[in-house]
């Protein structure tokens, strides 16, 4: 098997085109503009009304006359099906990019923001708290919806401003695009009142991925989705897992435990092209006489028990508050405004019970991810009494070769400090164990098993260390017992303390049993998160090429990833 061909091409091209035209006027030579086209490395998500695909940027000097856009002639050269597109539209965005930037809406909020999708650049009616900021980004659509087209014009009017003015072309997908394709679109002249054109010459070296839009902000009544898990039954279907975060804390963009948040989970049964309703696989409702805002349950880790073809997730529930001295707030009520959160000051405490410590539940499937069985409470079967926290690590758990399955999970030790560690079970999800930390300083976390039956953690670290930077990674041979620092660790994987995924991908050729390492996170050492990545390891973790390295998002984004395979090639 061809590397390139199975991991796909690195997409690495960025349009910049350069215009100018003249317009002579009382014998004045005036530059009408100059324009800039680019196109970023973004998916374009089905189930999303605006996907964004060509920037378009005219700079208008101070002292040049008034002028007014009347049309855009686009391409769609380069996109695979045109069936996969269901409208064409230009909107302007004025003097700002469409890459708006949750800090600039958090400061001209005083700190009190919320946008639809923060760090995103999708233009609608963001939910902000400022009226002044929806009234300064709201796009004005140039002209009319077009239905796709090899080539195609978009005719309207919009003034053009001294300085910077941004247009952008979007794409809204058909409900049943083909994920597999891509598509692709410039700008080929731009037309001006009085007959003016700019005709920019595209080298255009992007095109951009299909996705899925599969959850986003208000659907099914929910204010945000976060923290994905993704995994692969033993029939083929794909189960993604996320928070269902219902709720915002009021005069906040506060969406986080503890709050009324539950574990969703949704299924496809075609390999990820359409998706079934959202089912819910952990809610504790209103247990112990506390509203569903005080009993909160976050940080899902999807398991597929390949002996079994059982489904396990597991995720974190609290259960009231506890306050600055770590003593459990009583008499809460609905109306109450206590927040906190499991890793900050003492918000989770030594000891066992529902009022000191956060606990750790367990919900098991047995029918492919259809329903989902009352949850149990593994805290007492295995955290450590003297641990402030213990709880899943978010993403995906997996079987190992012997039939032991795995979930990768963190907590704080005795003196309030992060680790990573992992908790497994040998008897198929009856009894569990959870090992020794792994490494200090770290929290999220996923697992692989090694061809020599060895198990790696890869870690997200907070170094406080110069000179050591990325994710820590750690080796067993003994389920945890012990454990190795792996020669990569902290200076391969630059990350910017962010979780990360890491996958075993196993495939057959030649009648030979294969594997490769797969790893996604945001390939960036600082904030904000940007530049989504996956990475490929031949050697089991001691190199990634970049060669293979594949960008899929290079926007601004939470960060959050989880990969899966689909089949052998995919």
């Amino acid at each position: 098997m061809n590397r390139k061909k199975m991991l796909g091409s690195l997409i690495t091209g960025l349009l910049m085109i350069l215009a100018v035209t003249m317009l002579s006027s009382c014998h004045k030579t005036y530059k009408i503009a100059l324009v800039e086209l680019k196109q970023y490395q973004v998916p374009v998500l089905k189930y999303r009304q605006n996907n964004p695909v060509v920037q378009i940027k005219l700079t208008i000097p101070a002292d040049a006359p008034s002028q007014n856009i009347t049309s855009f002639s686009i391409t769609t050269d380069g996109t695979d099906s045109l069936s996969d597109i269901k409208a064409v539209r230009v909107f302007y965005m004025g003097k700002d990019s469409l890459w708006i930037k949750y800090e600039k809406a958090a400061d001209k909020a005083g700190g009190i923001v919320d946008p639809v999708y923060p760090d995103d650049f999708i233009p609608g009616p963001a939910h902000y708290a400022d009226q002044d900021i929806i009234d300064d980004w709201r796009p004005v659509q140039f002209g009319n919806d077009m239905a796709p087209a090899s080539d195609l014009t978009i005719a309207g009017e919009q003034e053009l401003i001294p300085g910077d003015n941004y247009f952008w072309v979007m794409y809204e997908l058909t409900d049943d695009a083909n994920i597999h394709h891509k598509v692709d679109g410039a700008c080929k002249k731009i037309g001006f009142a009085g007959g003016s054109t700019i005709k920019p010459v595209s080298d255009n070296e992007i095109v951009q991925r299909i996705g899925v839009a599969l959850r986003q902000h208000l659907d099914d009544n929910v204010h945000t989705y976060r923290v994905p898990g993704l995994a692969t039954t033993n029939n083929g279907t794909l189960l993604a897992i996320y928070d269902a975060r219902r709720d915002r804390w009021p005069g906040t963009f506060n969406t986080d435990l503890q709050g009324n948040i539950d574990i969703g989970v949704s299924r496809s049964t075609d390999g990820g092209n359409t998706w079934e309703p959202m089912r819910i696989a952990l809610d504790m409702g209103d247990w112990g006489g506390l509203s569903q805002k005080y009993n909160g349950v976050s940080d899902a880790c999807i398991l597929v028990d390949e002996n079994t073809g059982n489904v396990f997730v597991v995720g974190l529930w609290m259960y009231g508050i506890l306050d600055t001295a770590g003593r459990w707030i009583e008499g809460l009520t609905p109306e109450s405004n206590a927040w906190e959160h499991q890793w900050r000051r003492k918000g989770s405490q030594p000891g066992f019970g529902v009022k000191q410590t956060s606990q750790f539940i367990v919900s098991r499937s047995t029918d492919d991810g259809q329903t989902w069985e009352e949850p149990v409470n593994l805290t007492r079967m295995c955290k450590d009494e003297n641990w402030w926290l213990w709880a899943p690590a978010p993403g995906r758990g997996i079987t190992m070769e012997a039939g032991t399955i795995v979930f990768p999970t963190q907590g704080r030790d005795e003196n309030g400090r992060a680790f990573s560690n992992i908790t497994y079970s040998k008897d198929g999800g009856v009894t569990w164990k959870t090992s020794t930390p792994a490494f200090s300083g770290t929290n999220e976390c996923a697992a692989v098993q090694l061809s020599d039956g060895s198990l790696m953690l890869n870690m997200r670290y907070r170094n406080p260390e110069p000179g050591k930077t990325g994710r820590a990674v750690s080796v067993t041979t003994d389920l945890g017992e012990t454990w190795t620092e792996h020669p990569t660790s902290r200076n391969t994987l630059q990350e910017p303390v962010c979780m990360g995924s890491l996958y075993k991908h196993v495939y057959t050729l030649d009648g030979e049993k294969r594997s490769v390492l797969l790893f996604s996170n945001p390939n960036i050492s600082d904030n904000p998160r940007r530049k989504t990545t996956i990475k490929v390891s031949f050697d089991e973790g001691m190199t990634w090429p970049e060669k293979y390295w594949m960008l899929l998002d290079e926007g601004y984004n939470r960060g959050y990833s989880c990969l899966t395979s689909i089949d052998e090639n995919t």
